[in-house]
């Protein structure tokens, strides 16, 4: 055995959240031992790929060495509790994708299973009495959870809302304080060296940039990952048909949202985020089934206040690159794949690409066992979270309408597909470890468009009636109780961006206020 040759340069090419993600994070890790260049043109604009985030952004943040509380601050965030899905079953119906869990485990049988038998014997029972986010997100509250961790009822998670483009400038500042050099400068094209792997990028007026390593984070234009190394593509455009997007920022209204709405529309959907200064608004849709002049329309006619920029079009296609790690060359981000921001998951992605790429870090030898490693990773994420977007589509009943027909009529893929039959007969969800969904999050989206399994799991028949009642009486007032007594987010965000504050939410332990 030998030892390993350390890499001790990387060239990221790109900014945006992507690059600049990277820069601070691996800065953080690899220390003044690696010399890390960033790459951007200051003349070409990046694509923002979302202001919404899930919980994980917390690890992140912290892995990097970023105080939370100041990141909020300057990146104008307010908190995010769940999603809430509205008209998506048919027009007129909502329902919730919180970050928290349902009721308690009861007997070593996930609560989801009570639900379902209630629900057979005729009981109708609201999930706000026993998921404390949803509670909370309805009346439009917020609160950390308790400091010894007794969350009533179950978990309470939270994430962000943010301005992407004040991200990107804060990660900037972060890393170049940690050593990370940036160069303005165009990108030409690539010179390949030995078996394939990048030798240097090469700039506009010839200048070569050399490293060991390069990571594409040149968005949907992949530079290096598409155009140098010829990468192929996995479209999933035929089950993920959503192409497009207009974007507008809104004007400020009072009482923030702590959630997502994501309202459907007659040729796809439309978010809402509200930040402290402003709101995001977007429309993603299918081309085939609209056009960009009506898309623009709808989503105008549609604000609560008026637009404060004229809408933006991006164009995109579902799925992801062939591998996303060749020789010597990472691609992160959109230059890497792109699924639409349903779940707000474009940044997470992000976010796991790069600690994957630490997880099977290679020294200048590049193994291409590590490659194949993380390829195949990549490859079953992607699939995963590809499926579980499109649970959000084929149950719907919005008949009559193109867009929607199409996607109730689809094929779906054998995973998702053996996934369905499986909870359709008798409410089951298996999630394989370390995927980003769990059963839960399955149940919340699959009982939300409507679908319910034939019968249910005969264990819960074993606990005694009156002794499930009492606990499930029990979750639901102390749920109400902490619903009640929380305060309103906008209140919780007065409180989180005083200067004067003397105590801080402790993020690592899901929030609790604690002492500086």
């Amino acid at each position: 055995m030998t030892g390993p040759e350390p890499i001790r340069s990387i060239a990221i090419v790109g900014g945006g959240t992507a690059g600049w993600s990277a820069a601070a994070l691996l800065s953080r890790v690899l220390g003044p031992d690696c010399r890390i260049t960033l790459i951007e043109s200051s003349d070409i604009p990046t694509v923002g790929v979302g202001e919404a985030t899930i919980p994980p952004i917390f690890e992140f943040l912290q892995l990097a060495g970023i105080d939370e509380l100041d990141f909020i601050r300057h990146c104008q965030a307010t908190f995010k509790l769940a999603i809430e899905f509205r008209d998506w079953q048919h027009v007129g119906h909502r329902y919730w994708h919180p970050f928290g869990n349902l009721g308690l485990t009861i007997d070593q049988r996930p609560f989801s299973h009570f639900w379902w038998a209630r629900k057979a014997a005729g009981e109708h029972l609201d999930m706000a009495d026993f998921c404390p986010p949803i509670a909370l997100a309805r009346d439009h509250k917020f609160a950390f959870p308790p400091r010894d961790g007794s969350y009533p009822g179950g978990a309470v998670g939270f994430a962000l809302h943010f301005d992407a483009g004040l991200v990107a400038a804060y990660l900037r500042r972060h890393a170049e304080a940690a050593g990370v050099v940036r160069l303005d400068r165009r990108i030409r094209g690539v010179d390949l060296g030995r078996e394939g792997h990048i030798a240097a990028v090469v700039c506009e007026d010839g200048e070569r940039i050399e490293a060991d390593l390069y990571l594409d984070c040149s968005g949907f234009r992949g530079l290096l990952i598409k155009e140098g190394l010829g990468t192929g593509f996995v479209d999933w455009s035929h089950w993920l048909p959503c192409d497009r997007a207009v974007a507008v920022p809104s004007a400020h209204v009072p009482d923030r949202t702590p959630y997502t709405v994501s309202r459907a529309q007659e040729a796809g959907w439309q978010w809402r985020i509200a930040l402290q200064n402003r709101v995001g608004n977007g429309y993603v849709y299918a081309s085939r089934f609209t056009d960009d002049e009506r898309a623009a329309e709808v989503l105008l006619r549609s604000l609560d206040a008026p637009a404060l920029a004229e809408p933006r079009v991006l164009r995109f296609t579902a799925g992801h690159r062939e591998r996303t790690w060749v020789g010597n060359c990472v691609a992160i981000g959109l230059s890497g794949g792109f699924l639409e921001p349903l779940e707000s998951t474009s940044i997470h992605l992000i976010h796991t690409g790069l600690n994957r790429l630490l997880d099977y870090w290679p020294d200048r030898h590049f193994a291409p066992e590590l490659a194949e490693a993380y390829n195949r990773e990549v490859a079953d994420e992607y699939a995963h979270i590809r499926d579980f977007l499109l649970l959000h589509y084929y149950p719907n009943a919005r008949h009559g309408e193109p867009f929607w027909d199409h996607m109730r009529a689809l094929d779906l893929p054998d995973s998702l597909a053996r996934k369905m039959a499986l909870f359709t007969s008798a409410g089951r969800i298996v999630s394989r470890r370390r995927e980003l969904f769990a059963d839960i999050s399955w149940f919340f989206v699959a009982a939300g468009m409507g679908l319910e399994p034939r019968t249910f799991d005969p264990l819960v028949l074993k606990a005694p009636a009156d002794d499930l009642a009492g606990i499930m009486g029990q979750v639901r007032d102390v749920v109400r109780a902490y619903a009640a007594a929380a305060p309103s987010h906008d209140a919780i965000l007065a409180r989180v961006l005083d200067p004067a504050e003397r105590h801080r939410p402790n993020f690592a332990s899901g929030g609790a206020w604690g002492q500086r």
